[in-house]
């Protein structure tokens, strides 16, 4: 269980920190409050987690230490969020795979066995919800507008879909988890979301790949090259004043 719960923190500690970089650079003023508010709620998820790791293992550790203080090949995250954020069209395609991740995962996690688990996807599903309605509408408008949005969430396509199958690489006791009751199976979820997709790329009149070539690594603390400076930038502040607080 302690590796499935750091598997979902980092999953939205980096997807924030990533949507993050956005603030005070999005396309328009509203957008860029929107894409920060949806930075804002991963953060708070990933610390919802990590407030349960903490009490899961029981070590002396804060959320903040398995937040900040963990080495690279520690962190369990889906190698598709760490990726660069790109132009507009290639972080509205991330954030809206995630999100259609995330709301399949929140629904069947609003049944798990435990309780604590359940509680927080219940309330997480909220947040996602809202993620899914705003990026799918984005889609949409980049799918059906101009040639230039068109070729540009295409490019964003090409980029991304070799990646997105990490989500659903498994930490090593899942199996035991999903019979317990306390999470859904990931194959079963990955089938539900390319179903989502596949539905979702109709109306957008886009195709969806054929390609079932996937990079591996995610849940396994193998990251891209782009990792490593993400960790800079997040973990400075604690490693250079160790303890500091606001």
């Amino acid at each position: 269980m302690k590796n499935y719960i750091l598997k979902l923190a980092d999953d939205s500690l980096i997807m924030g920190q990533r949507l993050a970089e956005w603030c005070g650079k999005g396309p328009y003023l509203e957008e860029d409050i929107a894409v920060i508010n949806i930075a804002l709620d991963q953060l708070g998820q990933a610390n919802n987690f990590y407030n349960l790791a903490a009490n899961l293992f029981n070590d002396s550790r804060t959320a903040d230490d398995f937040a900040m203080l963990r080495v690279e090949k520690e962190y369990l995250n889906a190698q598709l969020l760490e990726l660069p954020n790109g132009d507009y069209a290639n972080t509205i395609m991330k954030a809206y795979f995630f999100a259609v991740y995330q709301k399949l995962l929140y629904e069947n996690l609003s049944n798990s066995a435990d309780e604590e688990l359940r509680a927080i996807a219940q309330k997480s599903l909220k947040e996602v919800k809202y993620h899914y309605t705003h990026t799918e509408t984005w889609m949409r408008i980049f799918a059906q507008g101009t040639e230039e949005s068109q070729k540009r969430i295409e490019a964003a396509l090409e980029n991304l879909w070799e990646y997105t199958g990490g989500l659903f690489d498994e930490v090593v006791e899942e199996e035991n988890l999903v019979v317990l009751n306390l999470i859904p199976a990931s194959k079963q979820l990955y089938e539900e979301w390319k179903a989502k997709i596949a539905e979702d790329f109709a109306k957008f009149g886009l195709e969806v790949p054929t390609s079932e070539f996937m990079q591996k690594g995610s849940r396994k603390g193998i990251h891209t090259e782009y990792f490593g400076y993400i960790l800079c930038e997040l973990q400075y502040m604690q490693r250079t004043y160790p303890n500091c607080v606001w």
